[in-house]
């Protein structure tokens, strides 16, 4: 996996960040850092209750105790088992997330009103049911099945179905979220099918996601691989931002299509998922399998493992953060350059850069220790010194 990230997506030494002062006003800044200053605390309050809530069910005899109690045969003791735990947690961190959504609300970042946040608040939980419930599923079913090599097999079943995730994700997961509508032939279409055709990328369509029935925040991604690779724009996006501004976002998109990146990225997960399942398999195979099949007569993981699995799940995805967050900050980068190079228009990107910050409503002068564990993406100061290192006056 190392292999396949760029470390060193920029020529030369490291960047040194452009000066606030240079892109933002004292009033964007002030702003920006009020609104940031609160939604990270929610934010923050929210992960800790999170774990807290699963460590607590998941790594005592609590959890174990209350999925004994629940009806049926083990996958559906399994099934209410995940739904019930994630239920748990998302209703010890509502009033936090209602929060957000109210911030959002007063900065002018969300359009949301009480139904459409409650029905994302739904569906965003039946598809983290959904998912999360294959997942553990997929474990017990093959550690019941096959006691000794359930570790291997199970590994390579959840690596095959983060590779199909990857395909029909745009298609089921999407769709639920937004709806898209064809980019109508124009001079703008035209320039993003030119723009992909120079970069060697073949896309099945340009779809435009109706966002702004949820946010005035503007957002553009290529996703999906071979058939189902599509170029997505907000609408807000097309309104708020000129057409250089627009090819210059996609630009950036189409970089990840023609590095791979959606590939990369599945094959990582992919990897990751058959190597986490090995050290899983590992650390159930001593005093830990053997407290949690104490007065079970049946082979492999029984169904009062779900609450350890998901906690184990939770706390590992946690711990990889950091280390994924910087190896996304890479491959950005790298697409900014891309993105750079196709268009050849330094003045649009750093544009384009100083709008998603201002309708985001970026931090211009994040703590450090934020990067870690949200920072996917390169600043917006970086960003700007990026263009300023490429394109010198």
């Amino acid at each position: 996996m190392v292999l396949l990230v760029p470390w060193d997506p920029v020529p030369g030494p490291a960047l040194e960040p452009v000066s606030v002062e240079s892109l933002f006003s004292a009033e964007e800044v002030a702003r920006a850092q009020d609104y940031a200053r609160q939604a990270r605390l929610l934010s923050l309050g929210s992960l800790l209750l999170s774990v807290l809530t699963v460590s607590v069910l998941g790594l005592t005899r609590l959890g174990p105790a209350l999925v004994r109690r629940l009806p049926g045969p083990w996958w559906c003791q399994s099934v209410l088992a995940v739904t019930a735990l994630l239920l748990a947690v998302r209703l010890v961190t509502l009033p936090l997330s209602i929060a957000s959504w109210r911030l959002r609300l007063r900065f002018g970042l969300s359009t949301q009103d009480w139904q459409q946040y409650a029905t994302d608040v739904v569906l965003g939980e039946a598809v983290a049911v959904v998912s999360t419930g294959v997942v553990v599923l997929v474990l017990l079913g093959c550690a019941r099945r096959w006691p000794r090599l359930w570790p291997a097999i199970a590994g390579a079943l959840l690596a095959g179905l983060t590779v199909a995730v990857s395909f029909v994700y745009p298609v089921v997961v999407e769709p639920l979220f937004h709806e898209f509508t064809p980019m109508p032939s124009g001079q703008l279409r035209t320039e993003i099918t030119r723009v992909a055709r120079d970069q060697g990328v073949g896309i099945d369509d340009v779809v435009i996601a109706d966002a702004s029935r949820r946010t005035t925040t503007l957002n553009a991604w290529v996703s999906g691989i071979g058939s189902t690779r599509r170029v997505v724009l907000y609408d807000t996006l097309l309104v708020d931002a000129t057409q250089p501004q627009v090819v210059s976002v996609v630009a950036h998109e189409l970089a990840h299509a023609r590095n791979r990146d959606v590939l990369t990225g599945t094959t990582m997960a992919a990897l990751a998922a058959l190597a986490g399942t090995g050290l899983l398999g590992l650390a159930l195979s001593g005093r830990m399998r053997s407290r949690l099949l104490r007065g079970e007569h049946e082979p492999g993981l029984p169904a009062s493992a779900v609450p350890m699995l998901v906690a184990v799940l939770t706390l590992a995805s946690l711990a990889v953060a950091p280390v994924q967050n910087a190896v996304s900050r890479r491959v950005e980068t790298r697409a900014d350059v891309g993105a750079l190079e196709s268009t050849q228009d330094p003045v649009a990107f750093v544009a384009l850069q100083q709008l998603l910050a201002r309708r985001s409503l970026t931090d211009p002068e994040p703590p450090v220790w934020t990067k870690w564990l949200w920072g996917s993406h390169p600043h917006v100061r970086e960003r700007v010194a990026l263009a300023e290192r490429l394109f010198p006056e």
